[in-house]
């Protein structure tokens, strides 16, 4: 069992109290680099996420709302907290998820960053007058909270994905209800062990709920007291949200499913676009929505290409996170684990060829350990190419014409984020134009940053986390004319 200062309560958090499932009912987290079980947590009812609820509207001031010097100072705290305990928040992180420590202390650093970003800008959520008087009136726009919000955050990023929407319900002054993924909540708990130490918040205005997302959220959707709902996770929940909070009308903050295209072209600097690749596409073991899912390379270079990917991929070392020099950790469950072995098996089967990595049948049972692989031949009917395959398989395709590589980027139904290697300026504009996503890099694989607003097109989702435009997914608008 895990140990650990900052887990010294696995529970929830409900008003300001660690607080145990009403009914008693727990579930187990797993090491997925050991197959162990390293803790218990409470599997929370129905009545406790209604109490949680009830304990956000309690919290909630819409009349006179926490100044912005106060929700400043929490922001301010956490990114402290977290700063200054991000090895012990980073090894947590490791043991439940399996990213390598470095990366898993990396995410914690890239959390706080988003705390601090909002506690630098919170002024823009100050009220503001018209210089123009319409209508022989004086016009005051105030950002007021949008009242008590559903947090819902995946595995993949547990204390980064948290931090994005955390950051910026704070900063609006919105008391939350935070459901994090049952296969890593002990990151959340760790978070919450470090606000209910080191930030003085009143009661309420942050709660915590574990176990079954049917009875969870349940209650977010069906709620009236919770006007929002915040999650990241597959289109397939996205729509369902979308359907099941219909009749409630709440605002949704849906960052969903990604097929992000990586685009060479020949004129490339093919060393930085394999670099970037090898980052981009391994963080989290390939387990992210943002990392390339289809690699388009210019038919003039893709041997050289793939020799490099190759290269680079075969010095890569794969293993538990906690060892030092592990480059790729485990996937997070067997699901997983056959996902993507599925996907290399019928690129195979259908024509594709193994550049590096090994083949379907030598992989192994019985671990999740998948090593980085890399195929070439890839075509759209292959199930690489049509699905997210969240994991470390490196499919590549050809291409020969600027018109053709953005009509077969754009050619899914998601669009959250796309990368784009050249040299040629203006064709970096024009392809980035082309592109329906809603991050395009250009000779970087870099991803999100708090700096910046995230978000997709399409089928990726609605709003957008970071940025100035994050910042003002909690508030709701109101115009106040004053006659003379």
């Amino acid at each position: 069992m895990i140990e650990s200062p900052l887990l010294d309560k696995l529970t929830g958090y409900i008003g300001g109290r660690w607080s145990d499932s009403s009914e008693g009912n727990t579930f187990d987290v797993y090491n997925p680099a050991t197959g162990e079980v390293i803790a218990k947590v409470p599997s929370m009812s129905e009545a406790d996420v209604v109490a949680a609820v009830e304990a956000g509207k309690s919290a909630l001031r819409l009349t006179s709302p926490y100044t912005l010097e106060t929700r400043r100072t929490w922001l301010e705290g956490i990114r402290d907290a977290l700063r200054e305990h991000k090895e012990e928040v980073g090894r947590i992180l490791c043991m439940e998820h399996g990213k390598p420590l470095k990366e898993a202390q990396g995410e914690v650093d890239y959390a706080a960053g988003f705390f601090d970003y909002c506690s630098k800008h919170i002024q823009a959520l100050d009220a503001h007058t018209l210089t123009e008087k319409p209508k022989d009136c004086t016009w005051t726009v105030h950002y007021r909270p949008i009242g008590v919000a559903g947090l819902i955050t995946p595995w993949n990023f547990p204390i980064g994905m948290i931090a994005k929407k955390l950051s910026a319900a704070l900063a609006a002054g919105c008391p939350s209800v935070i459901k994090p993924a049952s296969e890593t909540p002990l990151t959340m708990v760790a978070l919450f062990r470090l606000m209910d130490k080191y930030v003085d918040m009143p009661d309420g205005m942050v709660n915590l709920v574990m176990g079954k997302a049917s009875v969870i959220g349940k209650v977010l959707c069906e709620s009236p007291d919770v006007p929002m709902l915040s999650f990241t996770g597959s289109t397939e929940v996205g729509r369902k949200l979308v359907v099941d909070t219909a009749e409630q009308v709440k605002k949704l903050a849906l960052e969903l499913g990604g097929n992000a295209p990586f685009i060479v072209f020949d004129d490339a600097d093919l060393d930085s676009a394999a670099d970037n690749l090898i980052a981009n596409k391994f963080r989290g073991g390939g387990q992210t929505c943002v990392c390339a899912n289809r690699i388009f390379v210019h038919e003039k270079v893709a041997d050289a290409f793939g020799e490099k990917l190759a290269a680079r991929v075969n010095k890569m070392n794969v293993g538990n996170g906690l060892t030092e020099d592990v480059d790729l950790g485990p996937l997070i469950n067997q699901a997983g684990f056959d996902k993507v072995k599925r996907h290399l098996e019928d690129a195979l089967a259908n024509g594709a060829s193994l550049v590096a990595g090994k083949e379907p049948e030598d992989l192994g049972d019985g671990h999740l350990f998948f090593p980085p692989t890399v195929i070439t031949g890839v075509t759209r009917d292959m199930c690489c190419y049509r699905e997210e395959t969240f994991g470390p398989l490196v499919p590549m395709a050809l291409f020969r014409r600027e018109e053709e590589v953005i009509d077969a980027g754009n050619d899914t139904e998601f669009g959250l984020a796309s990368y784009v290697f050249t040299n040629d300026a203006e064709r970096a504009q024009r392809v980035a134009a082309g592109l329906r996503f809603g991050h395009c890099g250009w000779n970087t694989g870099t991803g999100p940053t708090p700096e910046a607003p995230f978000g997709g097109m399409k089928a990726s989702g609605i709003g957008r986390e970071g940025g100035l435009e994050g910042l003002f997914e909690f508030v709701e608008a109101q115009a106040v004319p004053r006659g003379f």
